[in-house]
Formats: C-alpha cells, sequence, structure tokens
C-alpha cells in the first residue's frame, strides 16, 4: 500500500451495534488513528452505514472526521458502487477496510471488492464480530479469498513509507498513543 494507490473504507461503525461488539473501544480507536493517518498522508478515505434508520449513525468520533456518509441496506457496501468508481478513476487500486461486522458487511464487501480487481487489505486489529468464532472465520475466509491481514499500526508506517518527513512525525505520534482501557 501507499498512500497515493489506496484508500481506507470504515465499514458501518454505528452506536447501535458497535457496542456490542468485544473491545470495540479498541477497534473505534484503532479506527480512528488510521483516519488521522490518512489525513495526514492524503489517503482517500470513506465509510457507509448499514440501515442507518435503524442502527443509528456512525460513532461521533469518526463521523466527526468523515464527510458524508451513504447509507446502505445490502450488506456489502458494493451498494454504494459510485465509491469504487471514483477511486478506481483516481487511480486507487487498494483499499484499506475496518469496520464491522467482520463475517457480514466486511466480509461481503472484501468478496465483492476483490471480484472488482481491487487488492483488499484488513485491519485486524480494527475490525470486529460480536462472536470470536465469527471474527475468526471470516478472517480466514477473506484471507483465503485472497485479502491482506495487516494491523492499523503496519497500515500507517507503510502508508507513509520513510521516516524523516513531518508526515512521520504525525504517524510516529498516532502509533505512540495509549490504547484504551
Amino acid at each position: 500500500m501507499s498512500a497515493s494507490d489506496t484508500g481506507l473504507l470504515v465499514v458501518d461503525v454505528q452506536g447501535k451495534l458497535i457496542t456490542l461488539v468485544p473491545q470495540y473501544r479498541r477497534i473505534v480507536w484503532n479506527i480512528r488513528r488510521l483516519l488521522d493517518g490518512a489525513d495526514a498522508l492524503g489517503v482517500a478515505k470513506t465509510a457507509t452505514e448499514q440501515y442507518p434508520q435503524g442502527l443509528g449513525p456512525t460513532v461521533p468520533e469518526l463521523s466527526a472526521k468523515l464527510g458524508p456518509i451513504p447509507g446502505k441496506t445490502a450488506f456489502s457496501c458494493g451498494e454504494c458502487g459510485d465509491l469504487f468508481r471514483d477511486w478506481d478513476k483516481r487511480g486507487i487500486g487498494k483499499v484499506l477496510v475496518a469496520g464491522i461486522e467482520a463475517h457480514v458487511c466486511v466480509q461481503q464487501t472484501v468478496l465483492d471488492l476483490l471480484a472488482h480487481g481491487f487488492r483488499v487489505y484488513l485491519a485486524v486489529d480494527a475490525i470486529g464480530s460480536r462472536f470470536d468464532v465469527d471474527y475468526r472465520t471470516a478472517l480466514a475466509r477473506m484471507d483465503s479469498a485472497g485479502a491482506t491481514l495487516t494491523t492499523t499500526e503496519s497500515a500507517l508506517f507503510e502508508w507513509c513509507e520513510k521516516s524523516g518527513t513531518p508526515q512521520f512525525k504525525q504517524i510516529s505520534a498516532l502509533v505512540k498513543e495509549s490504547p484504551p482501557e
């Protein structure tokens, strides 16, 4: 991944569902760090919301860092196809995915992105499901389908590419943050 060829996709981190996911504070914290890193490095970013009328909006600490967030009723973010067509036109052929739930909306989105020729990366510490078996099985399935597993910190440094820049100082500060309890 590089800052110029990668987009960050945040899938359905909405208040009524995220609090049911174990370690949700850490997931939101990692996604927020990815969004801050994307801002520092000029990485394209967007998000989606699953049936916002029922599940509510994206959590405030993330929505404040995003533009308008399209709603969807299909589990895959492919329903928001204009987003991916725009990224393709901009030369963004890689997508780092974060969000919930791993075995539903994240997985179906990843499979669709792979089918459309995108190179897909999963920030495994910024993804979750209510149940561990669903999380583990979804990661294994997406990995076997061709997605690349990574972490928040690894993605931030990969986007940054080198030290000694003002952007590196920003990324370094993000990775030094203490995680939530």
